[in-house]
């Protein structure tokens, strides 16, 4: 492409995303916020607790709410054992190929000895449960009710439902030793990029990180080889995550990267398949 027609196109990509962004604004409609009630009229006290302001005993119902779900999800998953976090979009269907990818991916996972655990959706959620509850290995879903896309998938032993988006991250995060990032959207790139912060700061692991698909990760390599040109990351930072294009691939990376205590318990597990 020459540069002219590659600046056109370059403006032309610029145009489309602001038109976008104003298109989406203009139809989004008044956001919630949750105003303090105010103390200079303490005649809008119950009006406005009725419609969502913050007050002391809003906020401990909602502390409350948080403790309760913190508290089942560490009661239900620390004895999962060895596991790996499948993160991935909800969009893509059975007889896509990223479909039929994450599926082996749960087959080797499960046939490895690991936990499979997904965020219970459908999708490729779905799939690596798939893969894996089809191998008789073990498959967790840690579902969130959306309005749209999500709902709990068939194909695990357990499922376990949250409110919080951040809460089910945290036991995501916490009951894996590896991650394995199938296609998805701004939510999974979301859940990447959390795995990743945390792994750089030393808050979790070393575990390792595998992005599967290298072509379609290639614009995340691209980018952040820019932030390292730019000074926003450093040079040892940038091999954060392995691209890779095979389940065996990604379930080898991890098995040579585990501690060999993980490693018995996974052969204890196999054998008793």
């Amino acid at each position: 492409m020459s540069t002219t027609k590659k600046a056109k196109s370059t403006r032309k990509s610029s145009d489309e995303w602001d038109a976008r962004w104003k298109k989406y604004w203009q139809n989004a409609g008044k956001p919630s916020y949750e105003l303090p009630v105010s103390e200079d009229d303490p005649a809008n006290d119950e009006r406005e607790f009725l419609e969502g302001s913050r007050t002391v005993k809003h906020e401990e119902e909602r502390l409350n709410r948080i403790d309760a779900e913190f508290r089942m999800g560490f009661s239900k998953l620390f004895r999962i054992g060895p596991a790996v976090t499948v993160f991935g979009s909800a969009r893509y269907k059975e007889g896509h190929p990223y479909y039929e990818l994450t599926r082996g991916v749960g087959r080797k996972l499960a046939e490895a000895g690991f936990a499979v655990l997904t965020g219970g959706g459908p999708g490729l959620m779905e799939a690596a449960n798939r893969g894996a509850f089809e191998a008789g290995g073990k498959s967790y879903g840690l579902n969130i009710i959306l309005p749209h896309e999500q709902g709990a998938n068939p194909y695990v032993n357990e499922s376990f439902q949250f409110r919080y988006f951040f809460i089910r991250k945290v036991m995501l995060v916490k009951y894996s030793c590896a991650f394995i990032i199938m296609p998805g959207g701004l939510g999974t790139l979301d859940e990447m990029y959390e795995a990743a912060t945390l792994i750089q700061c030393r808050k979790i692991g070393p575990f390792p990180l595998i992005l599967m698909d290298k072509k379609f990760w290639q614009n995340v390599k691209d980018l952040t080889q820019h932030q390292v040109d730019e000074g926003a990351v450093g040079k040892d930072e940038i091999g954060f995550a392995l691209r890779v294009d095979t389940p065996d691939m990604a379930v080898k990376t991890i098995l040579k990267s585990i501690p060999d205590e993980v490693k018995q318990k996974l052969a204890g597990r196999k054998s008793d398949t």
